[in-house]
């Protein structure tokens, strides 16, 4: 008997200690992929016998606005013209094949994520940017490929469909993910991916790379991930051209790899467009400006 309960006591704090950390794994998903409204919305709509209707398109012609995403050509985007047919559509394919039409719009080279699509399209059309650009994600919802996109459903078309334009035009950018998990919160505000190397490479030259003095490195960056974001025109032109070529260049040319150095514009997008270093407006009020969710 005396063996048993040799071997009992570390095999219980193993179990003990196996079942904390799949707890703590399973609260960073729930609180991540808001689980709870998605289950509550689903079931809703299966009780109904019928799907979630997308709300209506808001205001404001198709020349004031546009979608912008990246793509791989075997992405399937024709939901973007079936459910926005309101927005204008720039989507770039990063890896055309030599089949692909003349009218594919392509990057330059298919580095950095959607990132390279984001600044291509800036740069191209910096002369005749419409009022709100929404930069976006190709796929359009789905709980696991799209839980970042923060609707009940993750699904982009119900975001652009109730993204408050007025609230775009006056904050001048707004992320289209209010849940702070991750990247707002305490703990991830020392973003390994921004160090301060990164930092003064990204910005070298800028007009602006800081709020006012060009060689400050803040301490902390922070915002919600993932890249899914909206702007004014205003305030993409509150930079010159050649700050957007240079970002594009660092992404070109730095040594970090497709995925490291979109994860880096990933995290600076904010900065790029005018807010501090860290940018965590509160979910409750984030909801109520940006999607009406009050």
């Amino acid at each position: 008997m005396r063996w048993i309960f040799r071997f009992a006591f570390p095999a219980l704090f193993l179990v003990i200690a196996l079942f904390t950390i799949l707890y703590i794994k399973f609260a960073q998903i729930w609180d991540q992929y808001n689980a709870p409204a998605y289950a509550w919305v689903s079931l809703r709509n299966t009780l109904r016998g019928s799907k979630l209707e997308n709300p209506p398109p808001i205001a404001g012609k198709v020349e004031d606005k546009v979608v912008i995403m990246a793509k791989v050509e075997s992405e399937d985007t024709e939901w973007v013209a079936e459910n926005l047919p309101d927005w204008q559509h720039a989507i770039y394919t990063v890896n055309p094949s030599p089949n692909s039409t003349d009218n594919t719009l392509t990057t330059p080279v298919n580095k950095g994520h959607e990132s390279m699509a984001y600044l291509t399209y800036i740069i191209d059309h910096y002369n005749s940017l419409p009022l709100t650009l929404a930069f976006i994600h190709p796929h359009r919802r789905g709980f696991s490929a799209a839980w970042h996109t923060d609707t009940p459903l993750h699904d982009n078309v119900d975001a652009l469909r109730t993204l408050r334009l007025p609230y775009v035009q006056e904050n001048g950018y707004v992320n289209l993910r209010c849940n702070w998990n991750p990247g707002c919160e305490i703990p991830h505000r020392k973003n390994k991916h921004i160090t301060n190397d990164i930092w003064r490479d990204v910005f070298a030259g800028a007009s602006k790379a800081s709020f006012a003095q060009p060689d400050y490195v803040p301490g902390e960056v922070g915002a919600a991930c993932c890249a899914q974001f909206a702007v004014s025109r205003g305030r993409v032109l509150e930079r010159p051209k050649s700050d957007y070529e240079g970002f594009r260049k660092w992404v070109v040319d730095t040594d970090l790899n497709d995925a490291q150095s979109g994860r880096v514009l990933e995290f600076l997008w904010h900065v790029i467009f005018g807010m501090e270093a860290v940018y965590c407006p509160k979910e409750k009020e984030c909801y109520c400006n940006v999607y009406g969710r009050c």
